[in-house]
């Protein structure tokens, strides 16, 4: 398979994924995308396949392994051992994209795998940015994403995509009489009453620059990455992991705030009479009610028992233990227990509990986010550096455009603190 075919095959594929998405068949596109999948590791293969022939191509180049001192082109000898090096390309592209932001110069294989990635990148996306970005690594890209992730659980369970452009799914909007019925030969089948929308990602812009010095960007390439991938996870985390909890959403004609993905407090609180969302008083000064059991058992009944398995109680550190801590049932008991074993801080009532950062104070967000949160990445991440040469400091702004939204309220519940007046 040639690289052309491949790449006919591989966009012919996504096609399908994004119109199997359009269409709400969201099984079906991931299936499909599972199929891109084993299409890309087949050409890796290929590629592999490739080089090794090429290297063993020549017979008359690496037969005659007795003279030492004959220079053989494409071919090292040492002590009778023929070196076939086999190029791992993305690992030669990780290394190539450090050494050029690092300010290093390129040359041979690094310098053609460099620039191959980044004219397809650049010829794929348009950008507003003056400098021409260079395309993050996905080796790179994962560990950003994995820091961003430890820090936001919230950001690290909703369902994910990379789909290029708007992504739209078909979603319920209502449901007034949908479900099947039965019937006898002579009546007829009732209409169907359901009432349907469709949850558009458009795309938000996310940027965020770091500033590094001369002294400290001449650092070894295996000590550079991991910091890059540690100060961006850290920094576009924290934009990320904020927005799927409390995003502001697309701002509308009186808005002054720039477009973001819309989170999940922010689209319960927007519902009319909000009927995901369950009060109390923190402080209890007045005759409003505290946190109590009544209101967990509660905040758990306003979810569509479809999304039960896979929920999990979102909160910050302080509220987990200043408040869901110190809740206990009718009887005294308490009803959280600390437990690091299921990818959480404790259980409570059978469902683990997330501490993140993101979740507003003395709020509790419970729900189903892989199965009713989507985020899509419309454009991967990317770098662009600007030297400042009084200063002897160099930014490196990292780009992409993501958004994200929850596809049916349903799957979640919000305990919100009120401030009531004493």
């Amino acid at each position: 398979m040639k690289y052309n075919e491949y790449l006919e095959q591989r966009n012919a594929l996504m096609t399908e994924v994004e119109n199997l998405i359009n269409e709400g068949k969201i099984e079906d596109s991931n299936a499909k995308m599972e199929e891109v999948k084993a299409l890309d590791n087949k050409f890796e293969e290929i590629k592999l396949a490739n080089a090794n022939l090429n290297a063993l191509k020549d017979n008359n180049k690496v037969l005659d392994l007795e003279n030492k001192t004959v220079k053989v082109e494409g071919v090292k000898v040492v002590d009778n051992i023929l070196e076939n090096k086999v190029v791992n390309e993305s690992k030669v592209y990780e290394n190539a994209w450090a050494k050029y932001i690092q300010g290093n110069k390129l040359e041979g294989n690094e310098l053609e795998v460099f620039n191959k990635v980044n004219k397809e990148f650049n010829n794929a996306y348009t950008h507003t940015t003056v400098n021409t970005p260079t395309l993050i690594p996905d080796t790179v890209v994962a560990g950003i994403w994995a820091r961003a992730e430890e820090m936001y659980p919230l950001l690290a369970d909703v369902k994910k995509y990379n789909v290029r452009g708007t992504l739209t799914i078909n979603k319920h909007t209502a449901i007034a009489e949908g479900d099947a019925a039965w019937y006898d030969e002579a009546t007829a089948t009732a209409d169907e009453k359901n009432v349907f929308g469709q949850l558009q990602l458009t795309g938000c812009e996310l940027a965020k620059a770091i500033t590094v010095t001369w002294k400290m960007r001449a650092m070894a390439v295996e000590e550079f990455i991991p910091y890059i991938k540690n100060e961006l996870g850290k920094r576009v985390g924290v934009a990320l992991g904020t927005a799927v909890p409390t995003g502001k959403g697309k701002p509308g004609e009186s808005d002054t705030f720039l477009p973001e993905p819309l989170g999940i407090e922010t689209a319960l609180l927007a519902e009319t009479d909000t009927p995901q969302v369950v009060t109390y008083d923190f402080d209890n000064v007045t005759t409003a009610v505290p946190l109590t059991y009544a209101k967990i058992t509660e905040a758990i009944s306003k979810v569509h028992s479809s999304y039960l398995n896979g929920c999990a109680f979102y909160a910050n550190n302080s509220t987990i233990w200043t408040q869901l801590a110190n809740i206990t049932d009718e009887n005294g008991r308490p009803i959280f227990i600390p437990d690091t074993t299921a990818g959480g801080v404790g259980r409570m009532l059978g469902f683990v509990v997330k501490a993140d950062a993101g979740v507003t104070a003395n709020n509790i967000i419970f729900g189903n986010p892989g199965e009713a949160y989507i985020m899509n990445t419309n454009e991967p991440m990317s770098i662009a550096t600007e030297e400042h040469v009084k200063a002897r400091t160099v930014d490196y702004a990292a780009y992409t455009i993501v958004d994200g939204a929850p596809l049916d309220t349903k799957a979640f519940a919000l305990i919100q603190e009120v401030v009531v007046a004493g």
